[in-house]
């Protein structure tokens, strides 16, 4: 029985290179199903505008390998032929997904894949200004948050959340920036731009490096972290673990009073932390995330050049003259500088507004408490 069917199937591959489809189904079709080869068949009734056999074929065939590429692409087309885009794109992205686990892809599949590849860009453009054509109609298109909930759900932007190393605070939104116009304080510290930058360049002036701010300590491991004691991403503290740095703070009263203006949390051996965060020509801070989503980072620019930015989640924003860049720093996020130029901000820490007053006096306790038995855990 078996040499029966092999014999059959070889007359049907014959009839199917000399494209005589009628020929080639008829002799798959009396292959007993248990050793019929699914897309020999499928393949010889496409031949034959034959669809409904076509379709059954391929069904059998992933019955059989729910996995089997060739199928899933060939099952995509046939959807695409009989105008069911979506059906089509899912079959076209189940193939593109298989493919992609796979370390070794036959040569001969290369073409098909990237149909399907192209397919799928197409389909997602199509509905893409589907959706942009029904909010312009609609009257809300242009808002910002449904077109980040577009973008994400188009696969264009990754979704990023809050993975503090050491501590997360269940509850808060989800933020990657937050904008000025939402802290009364801002502004205030803003004006005072030209005189922090005055008292900077004085200091820059001294033609020291600041400390690295990654710094090995010798009672534990070293972190992971290629900038370790590298001063190209150096720090000048105003306050440091909680304590304020006595020197520096005398040099730059003018800084210090800005310091005053922010709700910085108070924590001993902990918080404030407040500096100012230079990046050397062509330095590139990797993506990581900090400690705790209990707080927000402030950058305040003071020597900014260009092509220096600041990536948190999905969303890069470049810092501005005389604009504060507020964000989550417990989310992914990496800077560079690409200038040619040094790129100094005034760094420090604020109680997130989202965060009650009794629960910063309850997070305060609890973060005193962890220091007492487990000491203050490390930046980066």
């Amino acid at each position: 029985m078996r040499d029966q069917s092999q014999s059959l199937a070889d007359e049907a591959r014959g009839a199917l290179q000399r494209r005589d489809g009628h020929t080639a189904r008829r002799l798959l079709l009396e292959i007993d199903e248990q050793e019929r080869p699914w897309l020999m068949l499928a393949q010889a009734s496409n031949m034959i505008g034959d669809t409904e056999t076509e379709e059954a074929a391929l069904q059998a065939q992933l019955k059989l390998n729910s996995r089997d590429i060739p199928a899933l692409i060939l099952t995509a087309e046939l959807k695409a032929r009989l105008g069911d885009d979506r059906a089509a794109s899912a079959f076209f992205q189940a193939a593109l997904n298989q493919a992609s686990s796979q370390s070794d892809i036959p040569i001969a599949l290369r073409p098909m894949l990237q149909r399907a590849e192209n397919f799928v860009v197409e389909s997602q453009k199509r509905f893409e200004q589907h959706l942009l054509d029904s909010l312009q109609k609609s009257g809300v298109a242009g808002e910002a948050r449904i077109q980040n909930a577009i973008d994400l759900l188009l696969g264009k932007k990754q979704l990023y959340l809050q993975e503090p190393s050491s501590f997360y605070f269940p509850g808060l939104p989800q933020k990657q920036f937050y904008e000025r116009s939402e802290f009364d304080w801002i502004g205030e510290i803003e004006a005072k731009i030209p005189a922090m930058r005055a008292e900077l360049v004085s200091v820059l002036s001294d033609g020291q490096d600041f400390v690295p701010y990654v710094e090995s300590s010798g009672d534990r491991p070293h972190a992971a972290n290629p900038l370790i004691n590298d001063p190209s991403w150096g720090a000048y503290y105003f306050w440091k673990s909680g304590e304020i740095i006595e020197e520096h703070a005398t040099r730059c009263p003018a800084t210090m009073a800005v310091l005053d203006l922010a709700p910085m949390p108070l924590i001993d051996k902990r918080s404030p932390i407040a500096l100012w965060s230079l990046l050397k020509p062509g330095t590139h801070i990797k993506p990581h995330h900090g400690l705790l989503n209990t707080r927000l980072i402030c950058h305040i620019p003071l020597i900014i050049p260009e092509n220096c930015a600041l990536r948190v989640g999905n969303e890069t924003r470049a810092w501005k003259e005389g604009e504060a860049l507020i964000f989550d720093d417990s989310i992914e996020h990496e800077a560079w500088n690409r200038s040619q130029e040094t790129r100094v901000v005034l760094l420090f820490e604020v109680w997130r507004p989202e965060i009650s007053m009794a629960e910063r006096e309850a997070l305060t306790a609890l973060f005193e408490t962890i220091n007492e038995y487990q000491g203050v855990p490390e930046e980066i």
